[in-house]
């Protein structure tokens, strides 16, 4: 992983000293909550219903063991002992005291890591395949450009205060673990006519009150000109977006207003005034960022183990975690172990301090010290022997993260809701614990199959709901809280928004709701290998608003 310089080091420090500061001329009255607001906003810091909340980016969801522990002394120090995996592989503290937050942001910056431009109205972590690297799906690592997007973007003068936030997603891989198509810059790393590598763009992705699926603007961009094009796109909504209405203002709404070929046009000619400029990246710059992303000195092992292979037979808990949670790893004898963070017992993507102290061992002990964060709000081992597998199952089992339900019913993505945010209008967190304990069958979860369920406790779609094959949205209605459903969505390759199926149902009602609406998928689908997505896209929603509505 990337390893920061001096040159980073003191940026940090300097960054972190200037906050403090800023804290201590707000607790001191000099500074009023609005004057601080668009400071502490700068450094990741919100102000929720309780408290405020602090968000601490993981650049491309990328952590080591060192990481991981600082992050749970924070959690036990000074929160309530427990930390939130967001959906943009970042980390968030829901009660940390604002005296404390200089603190934490000088631990932080201890092991390279900080909350810099984790809000606000600038351009936010980068994301990225949380397998990238090990995949075998993968065309290219897209790591390396990830963090080229990084340190052009981060403090960038131009892009510091944009209409509004602005958030990019880099993915090598065949299957699109990185949701890029719903961001408003994607880049997908694709083969060009010549078979060199370049990347496919995106552009104007994003959800929200106003859900979109991004454009390809280039079907071809070569690796060297990705920084000179991403600026190039940059400046245009910079000058065109709107700052007159805040439901107006991401680049999603410039692009549909403008046109797709308008806005193609714009770009190109911005790009081909910069495109030869000092941002165009030469072999060895590209070569210089590799170099910190280069493979392991991975074991020559057998793709088999006969110890593995003899537990799967005689243990079937064991045999159904590795059929939902362990993926193929491109090296032999190795896998990839997702962690899962969706249990009754704690609200989706939440980890406690005890849990990640012991996750960092386990990566020291079984995965090169390195741990990986997902959009979908789980944690992964990305370089597990096979032949460790039933020892680490076993410590995982103890830790209550062992659940078999990876990319299943019960990995619900969850936004916190009425339970901690200001913006929301109804809670999420109850509901999916109350999906999750109605659900909590390992045949049935298993028989269903590939199914997403995403909840948001608002229009701003913080739960993603919008691409899920199953979307909860909460929202207030004459002082209820009630819940509507979408169907039909997906944040994969076959990147899809799920349309509104009909009236919303209140709280006591919803999982019922969808209970019926797996019962329709299961009683139509034409074979069991049909997903409900393309049991959905080929039936249409008919069959499933006469089981909700009569």
């Amino acid at each position: 992983m990337y390893q920061y310089s001096e040159q980073d080091h003191q940026l940090l420090l300097e960054r972190v000293e200037q906050f403090r500061g800023q804290v201590q001329r707000r607790i001191s009255g000099q500074l009023s909550e609005e004057e601080f607001k668009h400071q502490r906003l700068r450094n990741g810091l919100y102000l929720q219903l309780h408290a405020y909340m602090l968000r601490v980016a993981i650049p491309y969801g990328l952590l080591s063991s060192e990481q991981m522990r600082t992050l749970a002394h924070i959690a036990r120090k000074y929160d309530k002992g427990y930390g939130h995996i967001s959906t943009r592989q970042n980390i968030q503290y829901n009660w940390p005291k604002l005296e404390d937050v200089p603190d934490i942001l000088d631990d932080l910056a201890s092991v390279e890591m900080h909350a810099i431009q984790t809000s606000g109205n600038c351009i936010r972590n980068t994301t990225s395949d949380p397998l990238a690297g090990v995949a075998r799906d993968e065309l290219e690592d897209p790591r390396p450009y990830c963090e080229l997007i990084r340190q052009w973007s981060t403090f960038h003068p131009e892009f510091n205060f944009l209409p509004r936030k602005f958030k990019i997603a880099v993915s090598g891989a065949t299957h699109d673990r990185a949701a890029v198509a719903v961001h408003d810059i994607g880049l997908r790393l694709v083969k060009g006519p010549d078979e060199e590598t370049g990347f496919e763009v995106y552009v104007g992705g994003g959800l929200g009150r106003t859900p979109m699926i991004g454009k390809v603007i280039r079907p071809f961009l070569p690796k060297q000109d990705m920084l000179t094009y991403l600026e190039a796109i940059l400046r245009v909504y910079n000058t065109l977006g709107r700052r007159d209405n805040i439901y107006k203002a991401r680049i999603k709404i410039l692009v549909h207003e403008t046109g797709e070929e308008k806005f193609r046009e714009l770009v190109e000619a911005e790009w081909e005034k910069i495109k030869e400029s000092g941002l165009f990246l030469r072999e060895q710059d590209i070569s210089r960022i590799k170099e910190f992303f280069k493979d392991p000195d991975y074991e020559v092992l057998p793709d088999t183990d006969l110890q593995f292979e003899n537990i799967l037979l005689s243990n079937a808990e064991f045999a159904r975690w590795a059929d939902k949670n362990i993926e193929l790893h491109k090296q032999p004898g190795y896998r990839i172990v997702y962690l899962s963070l969706k249990t009754a017992h704690q609200p989706p993507g939440d980890v406690t301090s005890d849990q990640m102290d012991a996750i960092a061992d386990l990566a020291d002990k079984y995965s090169l010290g390195q741990i990986r964060t997902t959009h979908r709000q789980n944690l992964v081992l990305s370089d597990v022997k096979l032949r460790d597998l039933p020892t680490l199952w076993e410590e995982l089992k103890t830790l209550e993260l062992a659940t078999p339900n990876y990319n299943h019913v019960t990995d619900i993505i969850s936004c916190p809701g009425l339970d901690y945010c200001a913006l929301a209008t109804a809670r999420s967190i109850p509901i999916s614990q109350a999906i999750t304990k109605r659900f909590d069958d390992y045949d049935f979860v298993n028989d269903l199959g590939d199914v997403s369920i995403n909840i948001s406790g608002c229009i701003n779609a913080c739960g993603h709901h919008h691409v899920a094959n199953i979307g909860i949205l909460g929202v207030n209605k004459k002082g209820t809280e009630v819940y509507q459903l979408t169907l039909g969505g997906s944040a994969r390759e076959d990147a899809s928004i799920g349309k509104i199926i009909g009236p919303a149902f209140e709280a006591e009602q919803i999982v019922d709701a969808v209970s019926d609406v797996l019962a329709v998928y299961l009683e139509n689908r034409e074979e069991q290998e049909e997903s409900f997505l393309m049991t959905y896209r080929r039936l249409g929603d008919a069959p499933f608003k006469e089981k909700l509505y009569g």
